[in-house]
Formats: structure tokens, C-alpha cells, sequence
């Protein structure tokens, strides 16, 4: 029998003790955890942070600005306190939404903490839609639209946002939207819009995977929509124009179609042409998920924009949801071995490339719609234009014009799908360039002589707009990054 040193019999005691103290050698009996139970229908994002503190703590931080000059064409919400309005950062967009809302206040968003507060700071012309215009911006959008049916849709603006408690007026997205409060699974709470869109596709809801999901929840927002209005231009309702589309190819071409299709959806008439125009807004999923190199790749929305990050023993999803650009490209280096400077670099690339792009379009499709003034005022006074030629550019321009809105509403400046960007853009160009040519021909063939280059007038569509009587500010116009004049 081995004898124990003294140093080693000593320790050998201390550890009896300590059992002894303990209870003997046997285990503690295992204590169940304790878990907190979220209530079905419980939207205060405090109340699932007692169960989630660590995604709770990163979704505040929503709130905070992120750092000024990261982003070189996406910077409403940056640290520099600046509003930075759309239509001074490209002009043509005053002219051609003239007539209503978007052509009085645009302005680049501030991200999920702030989409109900843009609201309340915007002219008031941006929410004569009605309550509907919650149907993205509040985490009481589903429950609103479940108990006042109808009235969801046709009533002011404020009465229906009078119907959330004031706690909770101004909460934007909040865990409800994304998350089942049972087991955290992702969810579509928007059945009205996004679950009736995903049905018109003949997509099967039990069966979308989990990778799926991790977009879908982005895009019961991040889409554009349709607002069908009745005989008194209230508000009746709320689709997606994905009708002839399939999930993956949600085309630009049968987004526009939907919307030329249906008369109900043509929610204001641009000044400039008279024209009764629809609208596209954000359609961010859309221009993603059609075949683009990163879906393609099986990426999703939070792969991107929710990297998983670690927080001390635990790797969860980052829920301060924000660009890459701002967080130094840390999530597209989970897949990329290239230096973050590098990658952002591609990225301006590719942004530069879609800015360009958008001036040259809009500024052709601005051209086309001061030539129909031009052929309305010359019809005015008598002169015949040729019907034929007229019916043509027009339709020409309405194309022009949707896709232009398009890649302008955007929110990636084209970087979520630059081939098909390029291509939307490129197409528009043409039938602009194209309108402009059947027009010229018709005012000709009047006898009315068209000055080479066009006079937008552009100051009659920048200044004093508004409540707020706004003006351009020259100091946030975005130029053509090669110095290609495209505004005359």
C-alpha cells in the first residue's frame, strides 16, 4: 500500500470535509431552469427580453445612429444629424413625383427604431393613405387589421394610430413580427399581405424552410405594395403585385404590369404629364430574390444584415439590423477571405455604377414627361398631334418611369442584385430615349420646333415644398461618380 505524503494526506482530508459538508459524495439533486413564459400576443419587446436579454440589448441599440461616412450613398441614420432628402439628392425625382406625397418630402429612412416617428415628422400629403400606411410600421399592424377591417384601411391616418396604447404609439418592429412567442421560430405575422402574395405565387407556407424564413420575415416589409382605392379615393385594402410571378423571380416586368392592370392602384396624377400613376416602394426582396449571385448562393437576409455574432459564451444573431457598410463588413466576412476594405470597395464599385445608371434614366424619363407638358400645351392651343405616336410614347414613358421608381426606391443602391439592376435601369434608359424620339417626331409633325436640349424646370418642382415649405439643398445632390453631365 502506497503511503501518502504529508502535503498530499492534507489535501486528501480537505476534500473529505468538503464532501462530508456537502452531503456525502452524492450529487446535488438537479434543479429544473427556470424559464419566462411570453403571453400569445405580447408585443412589448421588454417582456421577451426577459427571456432573450441578449437579442433585447442588441435591438435597442436600433436607437443609436450609426457611424457617419461608412455608407457612401445610404446615410439616414448616421451620427451626423442630418435629414437627408431624396429629392435633393437627385432632383429628377421632385419632377417626376410632383402631384403627391413623395414629390413634397422624401427622405432617406432612419432605420427600424424611427419608421413610425418618420411618419409623424413627414408632410402630412405622405399619410393620406390612411391607416394603411401602418401596415409595415407597427408591430399592431395584424391586430388593427383583424379588428377594424374595413376602417384599418379607410380611416385617417392618426385615428387608427389613436387605437395603439400610448406607450407604444411610436414602437416600430419590434420580436412579435419575426418570432412565435412559444419557441422562437420564425413567422409571417402579415398573413394579409405577405401569406395572400405567397398564395397568389402557389408557395406552400408548411413547407418554406427554415433559410427561407430568414428572408420572408424581412419581406413583410421590405416589398412593394399596392393600395386599392375606391370611387372616393379612400383606401380599401393592401396587396403585393407579385400576381404572374414565382418565388425567385418576382420580375420588375410583371410588378409593372400588375400595376398598369389595375385602375384602382393609380393612387395620384403626376402633374407634370396628368397622367393617373401607381406607385413601387422599397422592393428590396423583390430585387434580391431575382437571381441574384447571393441568393443564388443560398444567402438570406439575416445572413447579411443579422450576422450571427458571440456575446460572451453564446453566438446568437446580431439584432441591431443594419448594412454591412456599417459594421465594417463583418458579415460578409463569414464567407469572404478579403481584407473589409477591399469588399467595400466592390461595393462602391457596384453603387457607383447604379448611381450613374439612375441619373442617366431619370434624367430621360424626366425629359419625356416635360415633352408630353410640351404636347398638352400645344394641344391646348389646337394644334393636332399624331394619336398613334402620342399612345406609343406614352406607354413607352409609363414603363420607363416604373422602372426608374424601382431601382430609386431600392434600398441597396442596386447591391442586392447589381446584374439585374443594370439591366432594369438599361431598359428604362431605352424606352425614355425612345418616347422622347416619337414625341419629337409628333410635335414636328405639328409644326412645333423642340429645343435640342430640354428645360426641366427643375426649381419649380425643389422649392417651397410642402407644410414645411422645403428647399433643395445642393450640398447632399448626388453627381454622376464619372463627372457625366445628365442634368441640364
Amino acid at each position: 500500500m502506497r503511503r501518502l505524503t504529508p502535503v498530499a494526506l492534507m489535501i486528501a482530508l480537505a476534500a473529505t470535509a468538503t464532501l462530508l459538508a456537502l452531503g456525502g459524495c452524492a450529487p446535488e439533486k438537479a434543479q429544473p431552469v427556470k424559464t419566462v413564459q411570453i403571453p400569445d400576443g405580447e408585443i412589448d419587446p421588454a417582456v421577451w427580453g426577459k427571456a432573450y436579454p441578449t437579442e433585447y440589448e442588441m435591438w435597442k441599440k436600433t436607437e443609436e445612429p450609426t457611424p457617419a461616412g461608412k455608407s457612401k450613398y445610404k446615410r439616414g441614420f448616421d451620427a451626423d444629424k442630418i435629414t437627408y432628402d431624396k429629392l435633393s439628392e437627385f432632383p429628377y425625382m421632385a419632377l417626376l413625383f410632383n402631384g403627391w406625397g413623395f414629390g413634397i418630402a422624401y427622405n432617406e429612412p432612419r432605420g427600424h427604431a424611427n419608421m413610425v416617428r418618420d411618419q409623424l415628422e413627414i408632410d402630412a400629403a405622405r399619410v393620406k393613405a390612411g391607416g394603411v400606411c401602418l401596415t409595415c410600421k407597427t408591430p399592431y399592424a395584424p391586430k388593427l387589421q383583424k379588428e377594424m377591417a374595413a376602417d384599418y384601411y379607410k380611416k385617417p391616418f392618426k385615428d387608427v394610430l389613436g387605437q395603439i396604447p400610448e406607450k407604444y404609439k411610436t414602437l416600430g418592429v419590434a420580436c412579435i413580427d419575426c418570432h412565435d412567442n412559444k419557441d422562437m421560430t420564425l413567422k409571417i405575422s402579415r398573413g394579409f399581405t405577405l401569406g395572400e402574395a405567397l398564395k397568389t405565387m402557389g408557395v406552400d407556407q408548411a413547407k418554406l424552410s427554415r433559410q427561407e424564413m430568414r428572408s420572408l420575415v424581412c419581406a413583410q416589409c421590405h416589398v412593394t405594395y399596392n393600395i386599392p382605392k375606391d370611387a372616393e379615393k379612400k383606401s380599401v385594402g393592401v396587396y403585393f403585385p407579385w400576381q404572374g410571378s414565382k418565388m425567385g423571380n418576382i420580375s420588375v416586368e410583371n410588378i409593372i404590369k400588375q400595376i398598369r392592370s389595375d385602375a384602382s392602384v393609380g393612387e395620384w396624377t403626376q402633374t407634370v404629364t396628368g397622367f393617373k400613376m401607381g406607385f413601387i416602394r422599397h422592393p428590396e426582396y423583390e430585387l434580391f430574390s431575382n437571381n441574384s449571385v447571393h441568393w443564388k448562393a443560398g444567402a438570406a437576409c439575416t445572413d447579411c444584415h443579422m450576422p450571427y455574432t458571440r456575446v460572451g459564451a453564446f453566438k446568437v444573431s446580431d439584432h441591431r439590423v443594419m448594412s454591412p457598410l456599417k459594421s465594417d463588413m463583418k458579415a460578409c466576412m463569414q464567407c469572404h477571405t478579403e481584407k473589409p476594405e477591399w469588399l467595400r470597395d466592390q461595393v462602391f464599385a457596384i453603387q457607383d455604377r447604379i448611381v450613374s445608371l439612375m441619373l442617366r434614366s431619370g434624367y430621360a424619363t424626366a425629359t419625356v414627361a416635360k415633352l408630353f407638358e410640351k404636347v398638352h400645351a400645344v394641344q391646348a392651343e389646337g394644334k393636332q398631334i399624331d394619336k398613334a405616336l402620342y399612345d406609343k410614347a406614352k406607354d413607352l414613358y409609363e414603363e420607363a418611369f416604373y422602372r426608374c421608381v424601382f431601382i430609386g426606391a431600392e434600398n441597396s443602391v442596386g447591391f442586392h442584385n447589381p446584374t439585374e439592376a443594370m439591366r432594369v435601369l438599361g431598359d428604362a434608359t431605352a424606352f425614355a430615349t425612345k418616347a422622347e424620339a416619337l414625341l419629337r417626331q409628333a410635335l414636328a409633325k405639328a409644326g412645333v420646333d423642340v429645343p435640342l436640349t430640354v428645360n426641366l424646370e427643375l426649381n419649380k418642382y425643389l422649392e417651397n415644398r410642402g407644410e414645411h415649405k422645403l428647399h433643395f439643398d445642393p450640398k447632399v445632390e448626388i453627381k454622376d461618380p464619372y463627372g457625366v453631365q445628365v442634368r441640364f
